[in-house]
């Protein structure tokens, strides 16, 4: 029997959420978002976070990134964002594209994350020839970051800091924001709108949801116009937009986007320990949230996977491999994968 570890983005679907779908799939409603539970968004998700939150629902985080992005940023714009950013490695251009030509500027910082010293240092470094130069528009974090870890609510409030006094946007790639979230035991809001940012890529695909993201702009109504027109002409508006509301209404009801969160967390932090008590291997970052980045050899891992254990070896190194942990993977399946480790080395 093979155990997957690859990606959260392999999981299937939770059994609340299907429910959910179930239920929005009773006769007809008005298409385009324009259906009850699309006009239930903007209300709930401002329950959520404590303040009036603009959603724009779309299905792939992708396409949540890069209209955001592209709502804030002229083509002769930069973004400054950490150099393994999803935006950077991971989209194929899309920001890019949507954006007419806008620039990505990777900013270097350990362990994931970039401080508002790295960001002061790196837009110094790209300005001062005028009309020659990209004007630095936004800059946008992940959360929880490409290597596992977790950004606290000051180190985000000192780098969006930075960048308002720059007059720059300032967007969040919460891809696993739930993850973040039960790591951190803080409200939603200490590391958004009150840290200083402005809108949000809300991932919920990957904890539990089918095709299901959404944008959220924080006390800025006045973009919604330009990301639906964006989202309409990229192809990204459904007629039956219902389905994607209908799931993130029941994600966030009674906090179950944090339950099937911190269940992915636990595992994560039980495979952590046993990496810790490994005779070869060992963590490449610290473990904060689904990740777990193991250092080891190529034969190492070719023994794990010899006795049924998928995991994705990290591109570029043959001694680096990510292990992710989703809302369903089980405490037997974790246990398991553990005693797998110990008896490959």
């Amino acid at each position: 029997m093979e155990l997957n570890f690859r990606s959260d983005n392999e999981s299937p679907a939770a059994p609340a959420i299907m429910a959910a779908l179930a239920e929005a799939n009773q006769g007809t409603a008005w298409a385009y978002a324009e259906d009850p539970l699309s006009e239930r968004l903007d209300r709930a998700f401002s329950d959520l976070f404590d303040t009036p939150t603009t959603v724009v629902p779309v299905t792939t985080g992708t396409v949540a990134n890069s209209i955001a992005l592209a709502c804030v940023t002229p083509p002769w714009g930069s973004i400054f964002c950490h150099r393994n950013a999803h935006i950077v490695n991971d989209e194929g251009g899309a920001p890019e594209f949507f954006g007419h030509g806008l620039r990505l500027v990777p900013v270097d910082g350990p362990e994931g994350k970039f401080t508002a010293d790295d960001l002061e240092r790196d837009i110094s470094a790209n300005e001062g020839h005028g009309i020659h130069a990209y004007v630095p528009s936004a800059v946008s974090l992940t959360q929880s970051t490409e290597s596992g870890t977790v950004y606290q609510p000051e180190e985000i409030s000192s780098v969006c800091t930075i960048a308002t006094e720059r007059g720059m946007a300032t967007h969040l790639d919460g891809a696993r924001f739930g993850n973040a979230i039960a790591a951190l035991a803080c409200h939603p809001a200490d590391v958004s709108w009150k840290a200083g940012i402005q809108m949000m890529s809300f991932g919920a695909s990957k904890n539990g949801c089918l095709a299901a993201e959404a944008i959220l702009f924080f006390n800025c109504p006045d973009l919604r116009e330009t990301a639906e027109r964006h989202r309409k002409r990229s192809g990204h508006l459904l007629s039956k937009m219902r389905y994607v509301a209908a799931q993130l209404l029941a994600y966030i009801e009674d906090d179950l986007w944090l339950k099937l969160a911190a269940h992915a967390n636990q595992q994560a932090a039980r495979f952590s320990e046993a990496v810790a008590q490994h005779p070869e291997a060992s963590l490449e970052y610290p473990v904060h949230a689904n990740e777990v980045f193991v250092k080891w050899t190529a034969g190492g891992f070719s023994r794990l996977e010899k006795v049924g254990i998928q995991f994705l070896a990290w591109p570029g190194r043959d001694d680096l491999a990510r292990f992710v942990f989703s809302h369903c993977t089980t405490v037997e399946e974790t246990e398991t994968l553990c005693v797998r480790l110990a008896e490959s080395g």
